[in-house]
C-alpha cells in the first residue's frame, strides 16, 4: 500500500461534484423523509464497511460530502486511499446526528462504491503483470466530468494515467492520419509527425499504428510512444524486437483486445504500456454499505 496523490486539481473537481450530487438529491425541500420522522437532537453511528474484498479509494470526499451539507458530524477513516481491504472490512466510521448521516448516506457511498470499483478493477490488472515490464494506464474514456476523479482511481489501484485530455499530449489517431492523408494526398504519416514536431517541439507524442508496415515508418523518426492498436501477440512481438534493434528509447503501448484473460501475455511481449479503456467505463462498483449503531 502506497500514498496515492490527491492534487489540487482534483480536489476541485471533487467539490463540484459532490456540490452537484447533494443538489440533485436534496432539490430545493431537503430530505423528506429524514425530516419527517428524525429528532435533530438523535445522534448515532456508522460504521462503513465493505462487503466485499477490494482496493479503496474515495476515502477524503466523505468527510467533504458531510462539511458541505453544513454538519457537525465527523468521519474517522481507518485507511487510506490505495488500501487492499477484505470482505466485511470497517474502513472509516461517521458520528453526528443520525439526520445528516442519514442524508449523506447515498452520496458517500456512490463516490466510494464507484471509485473503489475502478481502483479494485486496476489492481486486478496489474497483479497480473507482475513479472512484466509493462505498466497499467486508464484511457479517456470517463463519464463526463469524472475524469480527475476516475484516473485518481486508477492511480490507487496501482495504474498510471494517459493523458488526461486533448490538451497535454499529442495523439495522433487513425482519423488523424486519415485526414491529413484526405487533405494532402501526397504527404506521408512520417511527414505529419516531422511537422508536428516543428509546431510543439517538447510535447509528448504518440503516434497510433495499425499495422507493422506503419510502424517501421514511424519508428525512425523517434515519437516518445508508439501505440500498437489491436494486434496480436505474434505481431506485437516483432514489434517489440524491431525496437529492440532500432531505436530502443521508443515506448510501446498495446491496445484494444485487452482483457483480465488477455493482460498476461500482452505483457510478457514486452511491451511498456498497456492503456485498457475497461478500467474507467466498465468496472463494477465495490459493494460498500453503511453499518447502524443508533443512540438516544
Amino acid at each position: 500500500m502506497s500514498q496515492v496523490e490527491l492534487d489540487l486539481k482534483d480536489w476541485a473537481v471533487a467539490k463540484v461534484l459532490i456540490s452537484l450530487a447533494l443538489a440533485e438529491d436534496l432539490g430545493a425541500e431537503g430530505d423528506l423523509t429524514t425530516q419527517a420522522m428524525i429528532s435533530p437532537e438523535q445522534l448515532g453511528q456508522v460504521g462503513i464497511v465493505c462487503r466485499k474484498g477490494g482496493v479503496i479509494c474515495g476515502l477524503p470526499f466523505v468527510a467533504e460530502v458531510f462539511r458541505q451539507m453544513g454538519s457537525s458530524a465527523t468521519f474517522t477513516p481507518l485507511l487510506i486511499d490505495g488500501a487492499r481491504v477484505n470482505a466485511q472490512q470497517t474502513i472509516g466510521f461517521v458520528n453526528g446526528p443520525v439526520k445528516d448521516l442519514l442524508t449523506a448516506e447515498r452520496t458517500c457511498l456512490n463516490f466510494l462504491t464507484h471509485l473503489s470499483g475502478i481502483a479494485t478493477l486496476t489492481s486486478l490488472f496489474v497483479e497480473l503483470l507482475q513479472g512484466t515490464k509493462a505498466a497499467i494506464l486508464d484511457t479517456r474514456k470517463t463519464h463526463p466530468g469524472y475524469r480527475r476523479l476516475e484516473k485518481y482511481a486508477v492511480r490507487a489501484g496501482g495504474g498510471m494515467n494517459h493523458r488526461m485530455g486533448l490538451y497535454d499530449v499529442i495523439m495522433v489517431k487513425d482519423n488523424h492520419r486519415d485526414a491529413w492523408h484526405a487533405d494532402l494526398k501526397q504527404r506521408s504519416l512520417s511527414e505529419a509527425i516531422l511537422h508536428i514536431r516543428s509546431k510543439h517541439a517538447g510535447t509528448m507524442l504518440i503516434v497510433e499504428v495499425d499495422t507493422l508496415d506503419q510502424f517501421k515508418e514511424v519508428l525512425p523518426i523517434n515519437p516518445d510512444v508508439i501505440l500498437l492498436d489491436n494486434m496480436g501477440i505474434q505481431t506485437l512481438n516483432e514489434a517489440v524486437a524491431i525496437r529492440n534493434g532500432v531505436n530502443s528509447r521508443v515506448l510501446l503501448e498495446a491496445s484494444g483486445g485487452v482483457s483480465l484473460e488477455t493482460v498476461k501475455s500482452i505483457g510478457e511481449t514486452g511491451v511498456d504500456r498497456i492503456s485498457v479503456g475497461a478500467l474507467t467505463h466498465s468496472a463494477p462498483a465495490l459493494d460498500i454499505g453503511f453499518d447502524w449503531e443508533f443512540t438516544q
